[in-house]
């Protein structure tokens, strides 16, 4: 799933931003990684990093309702309601030269408003098994990032501070796949009582 959620983000940048991170002649592709933020792993420049640094179930959107769906052959199934996780992402910018802040920046802007636009990951560019999600999947780019310090995370890093913008995406992930096959109520009867 997190895979799935990592394909879907590069392909939505691929569609906002063609002639940056597709296969535009007139530029040189950006390359989009999922590795840790370093020198040492980030092999193909440019490149923008989005880096899956927390992962936790979003409690404002829990519900503890089942959904109950009507099947033709009379019996009704009843599904426990899907969990709904928060995927954390740091993005930053690297270059061929590391003083080329004007370009980092630049195409960090950009990004910033492909993401913006996508207030919810549009249907034409979900992956694998988010493919015909029922649930929209919901995106959020600025806000506070969930580390304690950015400049400890840097530090345990070993690298030096970059600038840095915060996405956060809520995908739907189902827990327990037992699905309870129940019988219909298809007619009831009513008894009345004399007191006669």
């Amino acid at each position: 799933m997190l895979h799935d959620l990592d394909l879907t983000i590069e392909e939505l940048l691929k569609i906002e931003l063609p002639d940056r991170f597709g296969d535009s002649v007139s530029t040189t592709p950006i390359a989009v990684t999922f590795v840790t933020p370093s020198p040492e792993f980030i092999v193909t420049l440019p490149a923008l990093n989005l880096f899956l640094y927390d992962i936790r179930q979003n409690q404002e959107l829990r519900s503890s309702s089942w959904s109950v769906a009507r099947q033709s052959d009379g019996t009704a199934t009843r599904e426990p309601p899907l969990v709904r996780i928060d995927c954390s992402y740091l993005i930053t910018m690297w270059t061929s030269d590391s003083k080329d802040f004007a370009t980092e920046h630049q195409i960090l802007g950009e990004v910033i408003q492909a993401l913006m636009n996508n207030f919810t990951l549009p249907p034409t560019v979900l992956q694998g098994r988010l493919v015909g999600s029922d649930l929209p999947l919901r995106a959020s780019v600025l806000e506070q990032a969930k580390l304690q310090s950015l400049g400890e995370f840097w530090q345990a890093m070993g690298g030096k501070p970059k600038a840095t913008l915060n996405y956060t995406v809520t995908i739907p992930m189902t827990v327990n796949t037992e699905i309870q096959n129940l019988p219909l109520v298809t007619n009831f009867q009513v008894s009345v009582e004399s007191n006669d």
